[in-house]
């Protein structure tokens, strides 16, 4: 398990830890701002700037016309100006309006300048379903965003690890990509699972990016997964330790770029059987990369696999149909069954 800050028993949201962890950084560094469409008004639609306008003003919390184009490259500009904007994607699924901002320039300046400008800017964003917002407001899109060099990519799914990563990602001279579910922010119109409101420490401090979490230890099977996902794999898990007798292993990558392969292969070591859980396409996506992965670094020692993730079509807007497409408890708990 990582090491953890003393967490003197304070629970928030993760859209609270998140705050408190943007509002830290804003107050040490002047040159720290957010902007993104409903960030100050309205405090993110998904909570994630709520309270900033009050302490930080209009100057440094300000909303931005809808022109993902325009406010992502004036972000992308900021940062090689020597500020260190957050910039808010309000729904990954834009990113297409934008792309040439993030693939060719956030990404790629510092290299195609020399090293000559560093572009210290995160970019976050609300990614997942499960709550029928249909084909252009429900994908997670992990894999387009880690695909390409040049951003560190992360995806907390606890408070604890939001606020800590979120400290390291403003602090980072690279760029970031934060990517939180909108189903474990806590939110009133939103319930979340049981787990991602968790203990929070008051003072700051940072998860180094790179470094998986084991949520949960185990010895039969190792379960890959990250965001959402990992509460339904916790979840399948304490349900087949009780009803099959399988004890498996939960590791949360947190981060896709850079990747933790060392504890994946370490797990698998350990377990022989690999299940990875993924929100994301099945084709081209995390689930086959982990696979990849651990066929390089423990082929010998790997007696199982089996992937669970979207099929390879558009989300659906139709409940029942988002449910069938989603991966949910059943679906991993199947999944592990099928290694052993």
């Amino acid at each position: 398990m990582a090491q953890q800050a003393d967490a003197a028993g304070r629970e928030l949201t993760m859209s609270r830890a998140m705050v408190e962890a943007i509002a830290h950084e804003m107050r040490e560094d002047e040159e720290v701002f957010v902007m993104g469409e409903d960030v100050a008004d309205y405090g993110g639609i998904f909570g994630s700037t709520d309270g900033l306008l009050a302490e930080f003003g209009r100057d440094r919390v300000m909303d931005v016309p809808i022109s993902e184009t325009s406010f992502v490259g004036a972000g992308v500009g900021a940062a090689q100006a020597g500020m260190r904007p957050i910039v808010e994607l309000m729904f990954v699924d834009f990113f297409g309006v934008c792309m040439d901002q993030i693939y060719n320039n956030m990404a790629k300046n510092t290299y195609m300048s020399g090293g000559s400008v560093n572009v210290p800017m995160v970019l976050m964003t609300a990614v997942g379903g499960s709550y029928n917002d249909a084909a252009q407001h429900s994908q997670t899109l992990y894999g387009t965003f880690a695909h390409l060099p040049g951003m560190k990519v992360v995806v907390p799914s606890t408070a604890y690890d939001a606020k800590g990563l979120m400290h390291n990602a403003v602090r980072d001279d690279d760029p970031v990509v934060y990517m939180f579910h909108k189903r474990l922010m806590g939110l009133g119109w939103m319930p979340s699972p049981a787990g991602p409101k968790t203990d929070v420490p008051e003072e700051p401090y940072s998860i180094p990016f790179g470094e998986a979490d084991v949520k949960r230890e185990g010895e039969d099977v190792t379960v890959v997964t990250l965001g959402l996902h990992v509460h339904r794999a916790l979840e399948a898990a304490d349900e087949l330790s009780r009803t099959d007798g399988i004890d498996t292993e939960v590791v949360d990558l947190r981060t896709l770029k850079p990747l933790d392969t060392e504890t994946v292969v370490d797990s698998v070591r350990k377990t022989g059987r690999l299940v990875v859980v993924d929100e994301d396409y099945r084709s081209y996506g995390v689930t086959g990369e982990i696979v990849a992965r651990v066929a390089e670094g423990a082929l010998s020692d790997l007696e199982a696999v089996e992937r669970v993730a979207i099929p390879d079509v558009p989300i659906p807007y139709a409940r029942p149909l988002e449910e069938a497409v989603n991966p949910g408890v059943e679906d991993i708990a199947d999944a592990i069954r099928a290694t052993r």
